[in-house]
């Protein structure tokens, strides 16, 4: 009995492990209701980024580091997911590749908005 109780566990941890999550969730801020990673860091988008394409690196991904995804990440929906030049992937929520700041010490921070007239929180619908 124990064996077959086990089993019937280990299948529902498996089940449950092929549903997709979104990879960000939703939290109010001073700027609104914004994405945020696991972390509850704020993700940002950029201007100078195109539809499904990072043009973010070197001391800018310093900055604003990427909001990276595992290489068996799949995308669904509104999330898709968006190569960079060295082949890791980092989400995108719209077509539009998503990062979090660097000055942002703590959840919920939103000290990037509005930064260089570039940047800005991604607001959740």
């Amino acid at each position: 009995m124990k064996t077959i109780a086990l089993g019937f566990a280990a299948l529902l941890l498996t089940s449950a492990a092929a549903f997709a999550e979104e990879p960000a969730k939703a939290m109010d801020s001073s700027a609104g209701k914004v994405y945020t990673d696991a972390k509850g860091m704020t993700l940002y988008t950029f201007d100078k980024d195109e539809a499904g394409k990072s043009n973010c690196y070197d001391k800018c991904a310093t900055n604003w580091p990427p909001f990276m995804a595992a290489a068996d990440a799949k995308a669904e929906g509104e999330w898709s997911l968006v190569e960079r030049t060295d082949g890791t992937k980092m989400w995108a929520y719209e077509g539009k590749p998503l990062y979090t700041y660097i000055d942002d010490k703590k959840a919920g921070d939103v000290t990037g908005e509005g930064k260089g007239g570039v940047w800005h929180v991604a607001k959740a619908d």
